[in-house]
């Protein structure tokens, strides 16, 4: 409770020091709810302090985990840190030691000992006294310390040396606008007396190239020779490979010569010869770089390279000049030895000799092919580190840079959806220009160029090339969505260094080429998967494709007979008629949209029923075949997105699985339109026999059309269709889902016989369809005369009876000629009856060889291709058979 109301006269007192109220403002409202909010902000704002044990026990882990890896120096290091802060005692050093540790990255790996700055002690600045100044005590004790100083009498206006005008004029040239070569006048302490002959004679001894300074040597055999120290060999080796002009080494043609006049004492020409040969041939490499750095780069990534080498180049010459500090400076005692710089050049220039002969390569390269450079370093890389050499590293950072450069484009089309367009950028992938329908964004607004861009990648992307391609149509697709604003959709692509190659001698075990794949599949893969997955769940959700699917079953696989029957039968009556108006695409259209009216997944308005031009051409020879049925097509407009799914093409093929299914139902309907009839009884026992033939006839025919149907509709299309169902829900991305349908399609349409290999056994199909057509007629045509006729008999009869009641008496003549009519009739009869007996075999031979050569051809194509449906609808076909039908 002490605590408590310590607390809160505490509170008072703070708010009364800020918000200063007046003396008896405490006991006001407004008071009040200043206090109870700071009371609230207290309680929010309650941290504890920092566990000084946890923070000792972490410090002592780190000591022990660097002592694990080898680490030793930095487990010291920490250690005497920790010593020395102990003696100087605060209460906040566990929370910044804290802190630190929190800040910490990788301390193991990315710590050096020797980049920690030792602090030196301080050392204490004793101040100054007079003592200092004055060790003797003499100055200022003369008498005239105190007397008037006179300024102007020692100096004159017009008495100035020239050193003094010559100082003036230093300090303020830059300050004058006075042309200083008019007024300047150089000290006289920059000119020599020249008493300092040893200053000069140094001078003119290191121009070894003045003839005056060289003392020829002739050895046997030989041209006269200059000697030279080692050390200006040393000099002029150093300015060669630095790029600059030498006497001793000529630059032609891009090859560095040696000018055999020079010579060292001591030493034979063949050895000098053969130092001085080997750093020509370095020198001459690395002119190679130098030349390339002074060419400018337009292709992003060759400009990065080309920083790259230059990075190295100057690194190669900090070197060398600390090789020049070396031998000139006169503070320490050095060697000279050419040989020693040799190795000293060899080892230092390795990597830049490797990059010389890349660049050597590249520029070799007659295909002009810029990606060229990129895909050499790739494999100098891989090469280094297969064999173990230690210029890996700064070769696989350089490669990364450049590759990184390179990878830009790529990323922004795989987060974007944009190409770059900057000169040096372009990727594979093209963008047709005219585009403008988006039912074809899919398919025709990008292209990848494989034919030829394909080569303009590197090899190690081409693997992967189609992916990126699809990621970044994904988010063409997810923005015309309307979907790129979405938080959701924005996802970077990175790939750094430490993910490709992680620190630590464990990566260096793994190629490199495997590990730059891997990262780099690894994160195409990862957007590309992403992206797929949203635009699947857009298509499913908002596009309504699988609305869509389920709407084309009804349209054009018939999968509701309820809606479609009253359409069948309105243009199955039209053809019977003769009607014209058959083939009205208005007519059929308004009745196709309100037949599937009823349905809430099909949008009426996107139906539309299209005919051909020759629809109305000889109506009434051409109703008499299925194939008139040709004309007609039902065309539903899909939504755009989903149209990018399912092609023009699939449509196409649904239109004519459409058709050839309304075919078999038109032939099935003039079959059952025809009922076998008898005039009387008297021609029911006499034409028994010949109605057997037709009976077994029909009864044939409408069971291959059922049979042919039902496989159709039961086996093959829901067959499919759950298989395109299950294919849609695990495809990976669009290009799988149009693969999947177009696959289904194709099955679809081979089950069904209308593929191209199919077309004698659909052709066999369409001529049964006819014959049943044509068995209908002939039946019509038969029993509708006959009918025709018995009427006519039958009232020729009622007007005799009617003459012979009407005058009383049976008049011979009339008789004999009732008689007559009799028999004139029952030949007529007898002779349509042979005719159409004559018609019904050949219609019933020729169908038994249609089904036999059907069951032949899906046998022989079963064996071929292996397809089941085939098998199963030959051995329906040849059950009748072998039924006895």
């Amino acid at each position: 409770m002490a605590a408590a109301a310590s607390v809160s006269a505490l509170t008072e007192e703070l708010i009364t020091a800020i918000a200063k109220p007046p003396d008896d403002g405490r006991d006001t409202l407004h008071f009040r709810i200043l206090k109870r909010r700071t009371e609230d902000t207290f309680k929010l704002h309650a941290h504890t302090r920092t566990d000084q044990f946890a923070v000792a026990n972490q410090l002592e882990g780190l000591q022990e985990k660097f002592q694990v890896l080898n680490r030793d120096e930095l487990a010291d290091a920490l250690r005497i840190r920790l010593t020395e802060l102990d003696e100087h005692r605060s209460s906040w050093f566990p929370e910044i030691l804290s802190l630190l540790l929190q800040l910490a990255d990788r301390p193991a790996q990315l710590s050096k000992v020797d980049e920690v700055a030792k602090v030196k002690p301080g050392q204490e600045v004793k101040p100054l006294t007079w003592t200092d100044l004055d060790t003797n005590g003499s100055a200022y004790r003369g008498e005239d310390i105190w007397e008037s100083v006179d300024f102007g009498a020692d100096s004159s206006d017009d008495d100035l040396s020239s050193e003094s005008t010559g100082s003036y004029h230093a300090r303020n040239q830059t300050q004058t606008s006075i042309d200083p070569e008019d007024d300047y006048v150089i000290p006289e302490e920059l000119f020599t007396s020249g008493q300092d002959d040893d200053l000069m004679d140094l001078i003119r001894r290191a121009q070894f190239w003045s003839d005056a300074n060289n003392t020829s040597v002739v050895h046997q055999g030989e041209p006269s020779s200059r000697i030279i120290t080692e050390l200006q060999v040393i000099r002029e080796t150093v300015f060669m490979l630095q790029g600059l002009p030498t006497s001793l080494f000529w630059r032609l043609d891009g090859r560095i010569e040696i000018d055999r006049r020079y010579t060292v004492a001591d030493l034979s020409n063949e050895t000098i010869l053969s130092l001085l040969r080997s750093l020509s041939l370095i020198g001459s490499k690395l002119d190679v770089l130098r030349q390339f750095n002074k060419v400018p780069q337009k292709i992003p990534y060759m400009q990065t390279f080309h920083r790259g080498i230059e990075s190295h180049l100057s690194r190669f010459d900090l070197f060398l000049s600390n090789v020049q500090l070396r031998y000139l400076s006169r503070t320490s005692t050095v060697s000279t030895s050419l040989l020693e710089l040799r190795e000293d050049v060899r080892r230092d220039s390795r990597l830049l000799l490797m990059l010389s002969e890349l660049v050597s390569s590249v520029e070799s390269d007659t295909s002009g092919s810029s990606i060229r450079s990129l895909d050499s370093m790739y494999d100098l890389a891989c090469l280094a580190q297969a064999t173990g050499d230690d210029e890996f590293m700064p070769l696989a950072e350089l490669f990364f840079s450049c590759f990184e450069t390179y990878s830009r484009p790529i990323r922004l089309w795989m987060e974007t959806g944009q190409l770059e367009t900057s000169p040096g950028s372009e990727l594979f992938i093209a963008e047709e220009r005219s585009h403008g329908d988006l039912r074809t964004l899919w398919h025709d607004w990008y292209t990848a160029d494989t034919a030829s861009r394909l080569l303009e990648i590197p090899k190690f992307i081409q693997p992967i090339a189609h992916k990126i391609f699809i990621t970044g149509k994904s988010m063409v697709f997810l923005r015309r969505l309307n979907m790129s604003e979405n938080k959701e959709t924005t996802r970077k692509t990175s790939l750094t260094f430490e993910e490709v190659l992680p620190p630590g001698p464990a990566s260096l075990c793994l190629p490199f080429s495997a590990l730059l794949e891997t990262a780099f599949r690894r994160m195409v893969e990862k957007s590309h998967s992403y992206m797929s997955a949203l635009l699947r769940k857009e298509l499913d959700q908002q596009c309504g494709l699988w609305r869509s699917l389920e709407a084309l079953e009804y349209i054009y696989l018939c999968k509701d007979m309820s809606i479609f029957g009253p359409i069948d039968s309105k243009v199955f009556d039209l053809i019977d008629r003769g009607k014209g108006v058959w083939s009205d695409r208005f007519l059929l259209t308004e009745l196709a949209q309100s037949s599937f009216d009823t349905l809430p997944l099909i949008d009426p308005s996107r139906l539309i029923v299209r005919t051909s031009e020759d629809a109305r051409v000889d109506t009434n020879n051409r109703s008499r075949s299925v194939k008139i049925l040709n004309a007609i097509s039902f065309d539903y407009i899909l939504p755009w997105p989903v149209a990018n799914i399912i092609t023009k093409d699939s449509i196409l093929g649904y239109q004519r699985i459409s058709t050839f299914l309304m075919q078999i139902r038109r032939a099935k309907q003039t079959i059952v339109k025809q009922r076998l009839q008898h005039n009387d009884h008297s021609d029911k026992i006499q034409d028994t026999r010949n109605n057997s033939l037709s009976y077994a006839l029909r009864h044939n025919m409408l069971w291959f059309l059922n049979a042919l149907y039902g496989h159709m509709m039961d086996f093959v299309a829901s067959t499919a269709t759950e298989s395109l169902r299950k294919s849609l829900s695990a495809a990976a991305d669009v290009d799988a889902m149009i693969a999947a349908h177009r696959s289904y399609m194709s099955s679809l349409e081979e089950q069904c016989l209308l593929s191209t290999n199919l077309h004698p056994l659909h052709q066999a199909i369409i001529t049964i369809l006819d014959l049943c057509v044509c068995f209908a007629d002939v039946q019509t045509s038969r029993y509708g005369e006959n009918y025709l006729d018995h009427g006519r008999t039958a009232s020729k009869s009622a007007k005799s009876f009617n003459h012979r009641a009407a005058y009383g008496d049976d008049d011979p003549s009339d008789e004999e000629d009732d008689d007559s009519d009799i028999d004139d009739e029952k030949l007529a009869a007898s002779f349509h009856e042979t005719h159409y007996l004559q018609r019904v075999r050949d219609i019933k031979d020729q169908f038994d060889r249609l089904i036999a050569f059907m069951v032949a051809g899906l046998r022989g194509v079963g064996r071929v291709d292996g397809q089941v449906s085939w098998e199963i609808l030959a051995e329906k076909l040849e059950w009748r058979k072998k039924a006895g039908g």
